[in-house]
């Protein structure tokens, strides 16, 4: 590559993957756990992290690294490492620099999935969660802050809340007490925000959505901007900067600099946990990266048009979209994702809870699924399927109304989309 940046179109198709003379044009599967060598002292070295290479796919594997690659390029980043699943990026992001003792904080408004991981499974490892409103001032942010805190953790576009972070502001005030900002950007993708751009330190995706874009696989990514000088808060960081006796006393940022982070979560992670994907599911991931810069404007413009129509009618109590104008992120989602947000949007109807599962089960074009983000249009009731074990009382505890419908916009024509809607609700 020049020097010269390419566009996020041209990597969504061309990067990653470089054919030498005669190599496959199209990135192929290397279906194999293990890789051959012709002498013992080559494989020595490789188990040293002396030399870059393949010799098991738990550890590395090409079609992996090629597909990671592309997506660290279009996130401007450094490094990359696909994992099995978002939840695993999410997992290894935050446990790649924490151990127990130590503590994060995260915005309250992220997906429940990851609350919960953060919550409950981190917490009986020893490591603490404290759930902050993203939209507080500084001021009051500042105040979750511990001696023992290690990362800040939020996402672009919160799932399924579409609270849209405001950056700068976590990154100004992780940065100020020494710690990284890690941002899961699934929900705007790197076509509409690039979250390094703006202060964040590491990004975290489950290419599960937008990404795959067809829901045929799921998976992770995490990519590290190599900004974060974690050699000037050693003592805060010492599974990257004092040795590692696993790795004959390896210092990660000592031998490896800016790659430091991602080569620890792949060697020691990675090597201890296995939450790799397949190399097939890697493949898949890489066929719906190469159209992910036509899917996604389309995925906002279908967007924009249902929540129009949402707001036009009558037995609509409300609608949420952060690219409408009058919604309350509309102004931050302008500041750092001009071109779109994504293609979900959450309302209400004025019928409540029953009216939404009744206005649901007439749906004929939109598919009842679990799945979000794909190209496909679906639905979910949180209050009848995510959060079904909750009350009414304790669902508007956690931020759900009752009445909550999620509504994941795909790229058929909007007016059939439209015409769904208005028949399930007429």
């Amino acid at each position: 590559m020049s020097q010269k940046k390419r566009s996020k179109e041209t990597i969504c198709i061309q990067g990653g993957w470089k054919p030498a003379n005669g190599e496959a044009r199209v990135l192929p599967i290397y279906q194999s756990t293990t890789f051959k060598y012709d002498d013992s002292d080559k494989m020595g070295r490789l188990f040293d992290l002396e030399d870059q290479g393949y010799f098991y796919t738990r550890l590395a594997n090409p079609t992996s690294d090629a597909v990671a690659a592309k997506i660290c390029e279009l996130e401007g980043g450094v490094a990359a490492m696909l994992t099995s699943s978002g939840q695993a990026a999410n997992f290894y992001a935050v446990l790649n620099i924490c151990s127990q003792g130590d503590h994060i904080i995260s915005s309250a408004t992220i997906y429940g999935g990851s609350s919960n991981l953060f919550t409950v499974t981190m917490e009986k490892m020893g490591i603490e969660c404290t759930l902050v409103d993203p939209d507080l001032p500084e001021e009051e942010l500042a105040k979750a802050f511990r001696p023992n805190t290690k990362a800040v953790f939020a996402e672009t576009i919160a799932n399924p809340a579409l609270v849209v972070l405001d950056i700068e502001k976590f990154a100004r005030l992780a940065h100020s007490h020494g710690v990284p900002l890690i941002v899961d950007n699934t929900f705007a993708t790197p076509i509409n925000c690039r979250p390094f751009e703006w202060g964040a330190d590491i990004v975290t995706h489950s290419t599960t959505k937008y990404m795959d874009g067809h829901a045929t696989s799921v998976g992770g990514c995490i990519v590290d901007s190599g900004n974060f000088d974690w050699e000037a808060h050693k003592e805060k960081f010492p599974g990257l900067t004092t040795p590692d006796e696993s790795y004959h006393g390896i210092i990660y940022t000592q031998k490896f600099g800016k790659q430091a982070y991602i080569t620890k979560a792949t060697a020691q992670l990675m090597r201890d946990l296995g939450s790799i994907p397949s190399p097939m599911n890697a493949f898949l991931l890489n066929i719906g990266l190469e159209t992910l810069h036509l899917r996604m404007p389309r995925h906002c413009e279908n967007a924009l048009k249902v929540a129009e129509y949402l707001q036009s009618r009558e037995d609509v109590a409300w609608v949420k979209y952060p690219g409408l104008k009058g919604d309350k992120y509309y102004e931050l989602a302008q500041k750092y994702m001009p071109d779109g947000t994504c293609g979900v949007i959450s309302f209400g109807l004025k019928g409540g809870r029953e009216a939404a599962v009744n206005f649901m089960d007439r749906l004929k074009l939109a598919a009842i699924v679990t799945h979000v983000a794909d190209a496909r249009t679906s639905v979910l009731h949180p209050a009848s399927h995510t959060h079904r074990q909750l009350s009414d009382q304790q669902l508007v505890e956690a931020g759900v109304d009752p009445s909550m419908i999620r509504f994941s916009v795909g790229i058929e024509n909007a007016d059939d989309i439209i015409e769904d809607i208005r028949q399930a609700l007429e």
